[in-house]
């Protein structure tokens, strides 16, 4: 039986590049090569498409790009007689049977790049347009919510424009509509990259004008004392959800650098939570996948307050991160899908989704 062609997609022009690339680099140690003929191309931060053909190390610590093969033509768009793949200085040809990006934050989980996916007419893994870009917009996934009754705290936003104008008038409302502690959020990016939590005007300041760096539009957050509580969701129109996992942080929240780079927070999985909000949070996962739209996989989070129990859901992530400490890939193994047949179903769902 013949291998089914992937194209492993990272990096990208986003804060999240070196998040992605450790993602690829565990999904390309972990795909199963007997059934797989897997082909990685990454996407340095200068937004330059370069296809490499070394080791899941090199991809992980960034040489790639040095390493990259320059002179392969990489093909998404079917143009006359061309082909959806990769064509070779000697004429040789690859084509892509499935598209697998691991592209996290704006460019690559935004639902640009699944535009350009969508054009090639190529399978591809993960939600599509729309939900990509509903799912990375935490100010548009809110009024999604809200439409739909899934309960959230307390929220306001503001934009550049209006904070340049009017900083102190910001400043006030924003201190008149919710109390401290504050959660500051760009309102397209993942990872935790540019949030903060803060405690006066003075943070709240400094967070702003960090979270600016990221996007235009900032998400202000009411600040609890909380659980936080995730749940991996897989499918397409038939969706299914894993048991819930709970972060137990190091630090005042779960941020970049826990997440990536030292791992210092603890996961329990599954999280010690009674039967009852065990069921209710992996059916709400389902009703926020379902609200937009998605396809293949999200991670869905979720506040749990410690003073009354009450749920409050904080996100949908649409591409999760991949890495072998990411919360995704161990809720499923927990959940009794191990790592290399969760890309197996991924890659299936993907495929299915276009028949």
């Amino acid at each position: 039986m013949r291998k089914l062609s992937v194209a492993l997609i990272f990096g990208g022009k986003s804060g999240e590049h070196d998040v992605s690339r450790i993602s690829a680099s565990s999904i390309f140690k972990n795909i199963n090569k007997e059934k797989y003929d897997i082909h990685t191309i990454g996407i340095n931060k200068d937004g330059k498409w370069m296809y490499y053909s070394g080791s899941a190390e090199n991809i992980a610590n960034g040489k790639w790009e040095e390493l990259a093969d320059e002179t392969v033509k990489i093909n998404l768009i079917p143009n006359g007689n061309s082909k959806v793949g990769l064509e070779f200085n000697d004429g040789t040809f690859k084509h892509f049977d499935v598209l697998f990006p691991v592209l996290h934050g704006p460019y690559g989980e935004d639902g640009k790049i699944q535009g350009l996916f969508e054009i090639s007419n190529i399978p591809y893994v993960g939600c599509g347009v729309l939900a990509s870009s509903v799912g990375m917009d935490k100010l548009i996934c809110k009024k999604v919510f809200t439409q739909i009754g899934l309960p959230q705290v307390d929220y306001t936003y503001t934009t550049k424009w209006q904070f340049d104008i009017s900083k102190n008038d910001e400043l006030d409302r924003i201190e008149q509509t919710l109390n401290y502690p504050i959660f500051v959020k760009p309102a397209n990016m993942g990872s935790s990259v540019g949030i903060s939590k803060v405690s006066n005007r003075n943070e709240l300041l400094s967070g702003i004008n960090e979270a600016l760096k990221y996007d235009r539009r900032i998400v202000l957050e009411q600040g609890i004392d909380a659980r936080e509580i995730e749940v991996a969701v897989l499918g397409n129109d038939e969706v299914k959800s894993s048991i819930a996992g709970e972060i137990i942080p190091a630090k005042d929240f779960y941020d970049y650098e826990d997440k990536y780079i030292n791992g210092v927070s603890k996961l329990e999985i599954p999280a010690s939570i009674d039967a009852e909000t065990m069921m209710k949070i992996r059916q709400m996962a389902i009703d926020a996948f379902k609200a937009i739209d998605g396809k293949g996989l999200s991670r869905v989070d979720f506040f749990v307050d410690k003073k009354d129990g009450e749920i409050y859901i904080n996100e949908i992530n649409t591409l999760p991160g991949f890495t072998n400490i990411s919360m995704y890939p161990k809720l499923w193994d927990a959940t009794g899908i191990q790592y290399t047949d969760l890309i197996d179903n991924l890659i299936k769902l993907a495929i299915e989704d276009r028949q």
